[in-house]
């Protein structure tokens, strides 16, 4: 929005200068005559002029048809020329005469229209130079080739150290050496030993890189700088270089510290991989920042820490040996690091006795810290709007289904017979997943509308997985289908609702068949990278690695695996649709079921 206003302000200036202009130069131009003395004295003899003034030695005026003139008068005839020439008409009254001082004006009053100027292109350049450099907080016109790193210069009682950190034992350990790199360097340069320059943080979004890195700095008590990626590159072809160079600077005066590099991705791509060449102010930026790092001037001291999610496209010179010698992967927390990750959280919240931390943790698989935190002060909010003191179990569990589907749309107007189609499909959903052993246990149930769902159906596992059997994903598969399959089967139409179950189905059909080898036709071998993000100019031209032989061979595999799915959910359905009718039955009454009433419901108790 700053940068729109700003756009705005540009084009307005420049509309207000041609406006300017047009008025100081663009006005028109009067016709006036010129006399010489000789005519002046004609005119005035045959009474054609109508008015004179005399300012100095010129003299204005006017002719009775309307002509304005002007003339010089010479030296000779300037004292005496009222008196010789123009007396004896004033006195008759045929002609009007005036005189008028010339006046002075002062030389700034001269000078104002071409000040005025210069002031609006002044204006328009400085606005332009800010819009430029993104107009942040950093943004002064004379300094954009300044770097806009903060320094933290860590205080007592404001510390992040690794006590704070949760669920990233493995990564802590990782990081100790460079703490004591940093707090004790002497040991490790009498024995030779050279220290990581630069250390790589790898893993999906939420997981706590940044706030890994402030834990590196706290525990060493350094000071500590932060920059995102995007903050090197502009628009001017130099500048990224140059913040890079003030900012290994500002680093030296201030070793042993940490330089921590946010999204390094944005400056760190891969060179020459753009069409037609690549970005030249980005490239510049990358190789003044690989020179800064591991160049012929040596930074001791300085430690680059840097994050992303998207290592596959860094530069290779970025992470060789000597720039960024450690990669480290910060993945999801497990069970027991989800649980050490809530109890962090929670430290200042007061909980109820009901509140089971290892619970939410077992209810949570594939939560990131970030989403822990955000679940943890959604329970907050929640027990602040209904006046409670402490935050109850309940109201954690329905925090955890909205981080993931949404909040209940409860007051959404729905006719009946919809109401009964997402009763069944869940259902069904529910039904296919509790008759195949191993799948993991059925949470809730429910029919209230969730985000862009109609309804939802909960699963908890048992334990967290790092792999998937073949057998499980067909399962899977399997429950996927379940939804559509009991609304061909019960309500003997089909519905727009299992969209998104499909979708997924498909997905992960196609690969079971192309990428983990799963096709006892087509083999264990990886087909084509057509799901993959097409990286602009590197994999653009890339060819299909299979014939089309190949391409209708995995359609068929694909197919397969679907209907065998789509039969064994017909026949599971068909096996218990007594079960099938109690649980929609329950659903169109109560609207949502936990695990318990699901078991009774099913049980038929």
């Amino acid at each position: 929005m700053k940068r729109f206003f700003k756009g705005i302000s540009i084009y307005l200036l420049i509309v207000l200068l041609i406006m300017f202009s047009v008025r100081m130069f663009g006005t028109e131009v009067e016709q006036i005559s010129e006399f010489d003395f000789t005519e002046l004295v004609s005119r005035l003899k045959d009474g054609s002029i109508d008015r004179i003034t005399s300012i100095g030695n010129t003299v204005e005026g006017e002719l009775k048809d309307g002509t304005k003139f002007t003339a010089i008068l010479p030296e000779e005839a300037r004292p005496t020329f009222y008196h010789d020439y123009v007396k004896e008409m004033v006195d008759n009254e045929t002609i009007k005469y005036g005189a008028e001082q010339i006046p002075i004006s002062p030389w700034y009053i001269e000078m104002l229209p071409t000040l005025m100027i210069l002031l609006v292109f002044g204006v328009v350049w400085f606005v332009f130079m800010q819009q430029s450099q993104g107009g942040g907080g950093g943004g002064r016109v004379m300094s954009f080739g300044k770097s806009k790193a903060k320094m933290h210069k860590l205080e007592e009682g404001k510390l992040v150290t690794f006590n704070e950190v949760a669920g990233l034992e493995e990564e802590k350990e990782e990081l100790k050496e460079i703490v004591d790199f940093l707090s004790h360097p002497k040991k490790y340069v009498e024995i030779g030993a050279r220290i990581p320059t630069g250390v790589l943080m790898v893993g999906p979004p939420g997981t706590g890189k940044t706030y890994l890195s402030k834990a590196v700095a706290g525990e060493a008590g350094v000071p500590f700088f932060t920059i995102s990626g995007s903050d090197f590159v502009e628009m001017f072809v130099g500048v990224g270089a140059s913040r890079v160079r003030d900012l290994f600077e500002q680093a030296k005066k201030n070793s042993p510290c940490i330089v921590f590099i946010d999204e390094i991705d944005a400056v760190g791509r891969r060179r020459g991989a753009g069409l037609g060449g690549g970005h030249d102010e980005r490239e510049q930026t990358l190789n003044q920042l690989l020179v800064e790092m591991d160049g012929f001037s040596k930074n001791e001291g300085i430690i680059v820490m840097a994050a992303t999610n998207r290592a596959d496209i860094l530069d290779p010179a970025l992470l060789r040996p000597g720039r960024f010698d450690r990669t480290i992967y910060v993945g999801l927390p497990d069970i027991k690091g989800r649980e050490a990750i809530l109890q962090v959280h929670t430290r200042n919240k007061p909980l109820a006795e009901d509140v089971d931390l290892k619970v939410v943790a077992k209810r949570t698989p594939g939560f990131t810290p970030a989403d822990l935190e955000n679940l943890v002060n959604e329970a907050a909010l929640l027990t602040a709007r209904f006046n409670l003191k402490t935050i109850p179990m309940h109201l954690i569990e329905e925090a955890s289904i909205k981080v993931q589907a949404g909040p209940e749309k409860k007051s959404r107007v729905i006719s009946p017979h919809e109401r009964k189609l997402t009763a069944y499909h869940e259902a069904g959903h529910a039904l296919t997943a509790r008759m195949i052993p191993g799948t993991d246990p059925v949470h809730m149930v429910t029919i209230i509308p969730r985000g862009m769902a109609g309804g939802f159906t909960a699963y908890i596992p048992n334990e967290d997985r790092n792999y998937l059997t073949k057998k499980q994903m067909e399962d899977k598969l399997v429950i996927l289908l379940g939804g559509r399959v009991t609304e061909a089967l019960v309500l003997d139409d089909i519905s727009t609702g299992a969209q998104n179950d499909i979708e997924r189905a498909t997905k992960l059909a196609r690969s079971m068949v192309t990428h983990y080898g799963m096709s006892e036709i087509l083999g264990p071998m990886t087909y084509g990278t057509d799901e993959e993000e097409v990286f602009v100019g590197r994999d653009l031209n890339r060819s299909r690695n299979y014939s089309e032989e190949v391409a209708a061979a995995i359609d068929k595999e694909m197919r397969k695996l679907i209907d065998t799915a789509y039969h064994r959910a017909e026949a599971i359905i068909k096996q218990n649709m007594e079960a099938l009718h109690r649980l929609a039955d329950a659903l169109l009454e109560k609207e949502t079921i936990d695990a318990r009433e699901f078991e009774e419901i099913f049980q038929g108790s």
